[in-house]
């Protein structure tokens, strides 16, 4: 928090305009009569606090915010009309820009895309943690050219987040699991260094695995990353968990999506035979994890324990959202796809914070700061003269 400037620290609001830079990245559904509907509007009612706070000082505020990928240019599918409509009924009055990444300049960081996104504003407040470990220009490029803050959401996600870093309660248990071994061996490493456990499921926990000999059937493993995951291993001993047996799909299975794949599925402890996928941890490292997680002070969530989203291959991430909820530890779940987990079992208001960036969490727990957390420092108004 150190040098960030905090909505206090703009100056009065009243009759300024206001551009808000939030992270309404949400799922659409359609709905009655074809028209599209936000499926979840989770980050939606997370950035109203901020959205409340400056429409009540008298600001005149716009939301701005990017929807899907349309890689630069104009896409239907990714139009904010929907988001614009749940926007009205929970803030009215605030408005809400086209998607910022219809512009090819707003992932470039296009200065000239940054002087016409501010163009008649005031001010400038960042409240989109989900989108700040990336440069782009509508979360560098403003702070630059405006007096600026944080809002209220980046706030607590960098109070709560950054705690975790600087005085966790002990033990601190983290979880992680999710696909790719890239993405996350960094954040790892950081964690290594933090914690005292740290659990490792999910796809992801196929290649540690192999990097320790485990014959690990069809399951993915990421080649290029088996020295880094042995080299962990060996650095934590026992701090870090692997799973000891697997609930495995059978060679001529599929996994579902919302419902059961096809296919034999069975529980192999050690050795996954030749063909057999890995799609979840099994019973006995639900148990050994569980246990971890009994005693712990913090915990920090990130990452399912398999392909959660067959219900044959649930119970390990249902085990880790039930042994959240019933903990007393403060549980930290990093966004993705542990909060989507949480979301449906209806137990997101049950655990101590969720937050709203996946990609975002794990890059403040690696690096420590974020390239969006940075540029306020510097902006105009910012404590110490920015």
């Amino acid at each position: 928090m150190a040098g960030l400037p905090l909505l206090e620290d703009l100056s009065d609001v009243e009759g300024r305009r206001v551009l808000v830079r939030v992270d309404f990245n949400v799922p659409l559904s359609e709905g009655p009569g074809g028209i599209m509907v936000v499926d979840d509007d989770f980050r939606i009612r997370a950035g109203l606090p901020t959205l409340h706070w400056l429409a009540e000082r008298g600001a005149e505020v716009t939301a701005a915010t990017h929807l899907g990928r349309p890689k630069g240019k104009p896409d239907p599918r990714y139009d904010v009309a929907p988001v614009r409509a749940r926007l009205a009924e929970l803030a009215p009055g605030v408005g809400l820009l086209e998607n910022l990444r219809f512009d090819p300049g707003e992932e470039a960081n296009d200065p000239a895309f940054v002087d016409r996104l501010v163009d008649g504003f005031d001010a400038y407040v960042n409240d989109a943690f989900g989108s700040s470990h990336r440069a782009h220009a509508s979360i560098v490029g403003p702070p630059a050219r405006l007096p600026s803050a944080a809002g209220r959401l980046l706030e607590r996600e960098v109070e709560v987040l950054g705690g975790l870093l600087t005085d966790p309660g002990r033990p601190f248990v983290a979880v992680v699991g999710g696909l790719k071994v890239a993405d996350k061996i960094g954040v790892l490493q950081a964690l290594l260094g933090r914690v005292d456990r740290l659990l490792v499921g999910g796809a992801m926990a196929y290649t540690f695995l192999a990097a320790v000999g485990v014959e690990v059937g069809a399951s993915p493993v990421d080649k290029a990353e088996l020295d880094n995951c042995a080299a962990l291993v060996a650095a934590a001993g026992d701090r870090v968990l692997l799973p000891v047996d697997t609930v495995a799909l059978a060679p001529d299975g599929s996994f579902g999506r919302g419902q059961p794949g096809s296919g034999e599925e069975a529980v192999y402890v050690g050795d996954i035979p030749a063909g057999w996928q890995g799609g979840d941890v099994g019973p006995e490292t639900v148990r050994r994890f569980v246990e971890a997680l009994a005693g712990a002070a913090t915990v920090f969530w990130n990452g399912p324990m398999g392909v959660f989203e067959d219900p044959r291959f649930a119970a390990g991430t249902d085990a880790m959202a039930d042994a959240l909820v019933s903990s007393e530890a403060l549980t930290v779940v990093g966004g993705g796809d542990s909060a989507a987990a949480l979301d449906r079992r209806g137990l997101s208001d049950e655990v101590g914070f969720v937050s709203t960036g996946g990609g975002a969490s794990l890059e403040l727990l690696e690096k420590g700061d974020l390239p969006g957390l940075d540029a306020l420092r510097h902006a105009p108004n910012a404590p110490g003269g920015g």
